[in-house]
């Protein structure tokens, strides 16, 4: 009697811990240097599983780590429906003696249920890199990005996934696949329904039936230099570092879910739609310290029906429906996030006849200020201006601020200012402040 009962035992306890993971994103920012040479680094990283409550813990894989100050794990968001999910947000404080360059890793059981690329065990690998750069004089930051745990696409339509991409330091980011050879993951087998690009676009075209399915989707993202560099490390050493070196590297995870054909892709009929004031994709946002930022979301669909708003970004936001397809997500920063910059990127779902269509990805980026008066940015903007007479200066600065925006020169939701305009025979280049 007893050994039956322990083999089921065995059984429930394997099967509870199997087909929860959903992926896993980290960034981080680099906080107190001391006299010593010693640093501070906040690493905070997004897991993606089917319950709350699951969990998993960083491993030094190589360099000098340094030990753990202090760690939370806090909610973001959730997904009841047929791909249950649950996003937390970790925030990992660490102490290194030196800033010398380290690798965290993290893996464990099983991805969700029939993944399509045969992926089965998970595992994300990151680099930090903490040495102080010659370009800006400050030690390295992380690329910035965020992603939710299950992104959808109809069988039958074409979509492209443009991941927000973001480095404080103005350093061009890259993606690329895992590398199973790097330990990045366990088994990087790409999706075969995606294209990806280097510059973080995921291009999906439409399929048969025969690949609907889910997919694991295992990224790594790295920034490279502009111009050629030197990182200098606590004890004065140096190595140089060409446009061609990727810098830091982080893991970006996640599960795409190829759903069944959509009578119609057009936006606006089955799938979701945005519409304004929702923020355009990759809209630079600023967010003063102690005050609430609010960004309102709009979306529509006229078949179906919008059912809810999935984010991912700061464990502390506030989701607040207004009514069907009307939300505002709402960030109170704290005065120890200023000078960061936080990912946001959302979805909306609807529903038909118990399918669910998700509209486009949409993210933006919110820059963490002292206050709401930031100092001004002055930019020089070429356009040349046709005409079939002499336009008066008084007619260029009406109408110039419009065709700015026009042109999409500067995203929507920064304000501009026309200082002066330097006119020429043939073009008119005005001075803008933001």
């Amino acid at each position: 009697m007893s050994l039956p009962l322990l083999l089921l035992l065995l059984v429930v306890v394997c099967s509870a811990q199997a087909s929860h993971y959903r992926g896993i994103v980290m960034t981080y920012y680099p906080k107190n240097t001391n006299a010593d040479g010693s640093m501070t680094v906040d690493l905070h990283y997004k897991l993606n599983f089917h319950a709350c409550a699951d969990i998993t813990s960083w491993t030094c894989f190589s360099g000098n780590c340094g030990n753990v100050s202090s760690a939370v794990l806090n909610k973001v968001d959730e997904e009841i429906g047929t791909l249950v999910w649950c996003q937390t947000e970790g925030i990992m404080t660490r102490q290194v003696s030196i800033n010398t360059p380290f690798q965290l890793w993290s893996d464990g059981g099983a991805w969700i249920d029939y993944i399509k690329n045969g992926i089965i065990a998970w595992r994300a690998l990151t680099l930090v890199e903490l040495r102080n750069r010659s370009d800006t004089n400050q030690a390295n930051r992380s690329p910035q990005t965020t992603i939710l745990p299950v992104l959808r696409v109809p069988s039958n339509c074409q979509r492209d996934f443009n991941l927000l991409v973001f480095d404080p330091d103005g350093d061009e980011v890259k993606c690329r696949y895992g590398n199973t050879t790097l330990s990045e993951c366990y088994d990087c087998t790409p999706p075969s329904v995606l294209n990806l690009s280097t510059s973080c676009t995921l291009s999906f075209s439409p399929t048969n039936s025969s690949n609907e399915g889910l997919y694991a989707v295992q990224l790594v993202m790295e920034d490279f230099p502009t111009q050629n560099i030197t990182l200098t490390q606590t004890d004065r050493m140096q190595t140089n570092i060409t446009s061609s070196n990727a810098i830091s590297k982080i893991p970006v995870q996640f599960v795409l879910s190829v759903d069944a054909a959509v009578p119609s892709c057009t936006e606006e009929l089955y799938l979701p739609k945005f519409l304004p004031p929702t923020p355009d994709n990759r809209a630079l946002l600023c967010a003063p310290v102690d005050q609430t930022l609010e960004i309102i979301i709009n979306a529509t669909a006229n078949i179906s029906m919008i059912s809810e708003l999935l984010f991912s970004g700061p464990y502390n936001i506030n989701k607040t429906t207004l009514g069907a397809g009307q939300y505002i997500l709402s960030w109170m920063p704290s005065e120890i996030q200023t000078g960061e910059s936080h990912p946001i990127c959302f979805v909306v779902q609807a529903v038909f006849n118990s399918v669910t269509y998700q509209s486009q990805l949409r993210c933006v980026i919110v820059n963490v200020v002292h206050n709401s008066y930031p100092i001004p940015i002055f930019l020089g903007v070429k356009m040349k201006v046709s005409a079939l007479s002499s336009l008066s200066e008084d007619y260029i600065i009406n109408n110039i601020i419009e065709l700015i925006r026009d042109q999409q020169v500067m995203p929507s939701d920064i304000p501009l200012r026309l200082k002066s305009i330097v006119k020429s025979t043939t073009t008119a280049t005005p001075a803008v402040s933001t």
